[in-house]
């Protein structure tokens, strides 16, 4: 497909192109059930298969343990700054607390204080939002009856990424917001008490977020929740209890499968992601100041690269010149300004390489 471009998108983002092929020549209708997967029933046979391996899927590339159920949810992220704190502060009597890492950090912590007691027991927001806590540093911050600590594993608008899963105390529920690096790399998902993501970085389109979601959190819920706010609703139902995001949960089905079958898992994604963003950081890093890196490297996201050029008339040159060049989306996000280049996992080595090889031309010619 030639007139495909190079997208940078931080969201909805770059989809693999053998997912999107097979649900075109699925989309008018499905081999043995003659319908599209936008028609179908969701109580049908055909979407029972499909929701079944979607949660089989993550288990396998997650390593999920028993002790975790998997929900499929719609609302997005947002919705779970409310349904988190809905769930596990409403009535627990005691603090949430909250890492603040940047843009996203702070609206779920912001949505958390309209339910109950919530601190941010570290915040980046007078440094810039430049790094993350330490897991030694968040875990002596984080106090021993929190109702709860969360933490934004990747910071999308930021550019900053929690290297390794940090721990919480004994006791507190670990809470994160996965969104933009869910599944691009491997996380020991039994030291968290809640996970969940938005679909649309890494794992399908918007209108699916998926929450993971340990059993004795799920016995700390109260029971005066709106239904479709509490998430035994989707944990008793197998996330059916209404009509769930249909086609979403297929594309997401699709993409987890190409993880599984076709990249080999979430280590080999890992090495992958990791190659192509050093690649874009190289070129920042060999620029002599011409780009500017954001985050401090100790803490550089592998999915969101966020830098600067001298000026705002050199980085819009910079995202007009590069969509000439068929790489688009390279804008930064209106609250911060600058370039972000989206590394998701279907972005391909070579995107980065063509990145990466425009970024030193373009210095070349403008310095």
């Amino acid at each position: 497909m030639t007139d495909r471009t190079l997208n940078f998108s931080a969201g909805p983002g770059v989809l693999p192109l053998p997912v999107l092929e097979e649900a075109q020549r699925d989309l008018i209708s499905l081999p043995g059930v003659g319908a599209s997967p936008l028609e179908v029933s969701h109580r049908a046979p055909w979407f029972r298969s499909v929701i079944d391996e979607a949660e089989a899927n993550l288990r396998h590339l997650l390593a999920i343990p028993e002790t975790h159920r998997v929900a499929f949810c719609q609302g997005g992220a947002t919705q779970q700054f409310s349904m988190v704190a809905m769930n596990l502060l409403r009535g627990a009597g005691r603090p949430a607390e909250y890492a603040v890492t940047g843009a996203w950090g702070t609206k779920a912590l912001a949505e958390a204080r309209k339910e109950g007691d919530a601190d941010a027991i570290w915040s980046g927001v007078d440094g810039g939002f430049v790094t993350v806590p330490s897991p030694s540093e968040l875990g002596h911050s984080c106090s021993a009856d929190a109702a709860y600590l969360h933490i934004t594993t990747n910071e999308t608008i930021q550019g900053v990424e929690f290297p390794v899963d940090p721990q919480a105390p004994d006791g507190v529920p670990l809470v994160a917001d996965m969104s933009s690096d869910f599944c691009s790399r491997p996380v020991n998902v039994g030291r968290y008490g809640l996970i969940y993501a938005g679909a649309q970085k890494n794992t399908g389109p918007a209108g699916v977020t998926v929450a993971i979601v340990r059993d004795d959190v799920l016995t700390r819920i109260p029971d005066s929740l709106p239904t479709m706010l509490d998430y035994r609703t989707f944990t008793e139902n197998g996330s059916m209890y209404n009509t769930p995001p249909v086609f979403s949960i297929y594309v997401l089905m699709l993409v987890t499968r190409w993880l599984r079958d076709e990249v080999g898992g979430l280590d080999a994604q890992r090495t992958i992601n990791r190659e192509k963003a050093a690649l874009v950081y190289g070129a920042i890093d060999a620029s002599e100041g011409f780009y500017r890196g954001h985050a401090l490297p100790e803490a550089r996201s592998l999915m969101n690269i966020t830098w600067r050029l001298p000026s705002g008339a050199l980085e819009r040159a910079f995202v007009a010149e590069a969509a000439d060049a068929g790489m688009v989306e390279l804008k930064g996000h209106r609250s911060v300004g600058g370039i972000r280049a989206s590394l998701y996992n279907a972005m391909p080595p070579e995107g980065a390489r063509a990145l990466a090889d425009f970024m030193r031309s373009f210095a070349a010619r403008r310095a």
